[in-house]
């Protein structure tokens, strides 16, 4: 995948992790882009989850928990996946650590 694509892609998954926490309580969820290219997602107990671009690698990483997740984008199948675990998608994954954390349905 060359760069203007990888861009395009993760600006487009960038913007839908932010409007899914348009409307979620930012004293239970705090999120900010806290870089051009990091989001930083702070529950209220001071957990910390961030999603970042990785650019050499043509990835979105994911962190939180004491976990790290490499997610790349499948063409075929339209949509980031992990590369340990293909079944594991970069929003499901999100919402799935956010409902964890914070008890909210991250609509997304």
């Amino acid at each position: 995948m060359d760069e203007r694509t990888y861009q395009t892609l993760a600006d487009a998954a960038f913007r839908r992790i932010e409007d899914a926490f348009k409307d979620v309580d930012p004293d239970v969820v705090d999120f900010e882009r806290t870089q051009p290219d990091v989001l930083t997602i702070t529950f209220s107990g001071g957990k910390r989850c961030i999603v970042n671009t990785q650019r050499p690698t043509r990835q979105i990483w994911m962190a939180a928990n004491a976990r790290a997740w490499h997610f790349s984008y499948d063409e075929s199948a339209s949509r980031w996946h992990d590369d340990k675990d293909a079944s594991l998608e970069l929003f499901a994954t999100l919402s799935r650590v956010v409902n964890e954390s914070a008890k909210v349905a991250l609509p997304i």
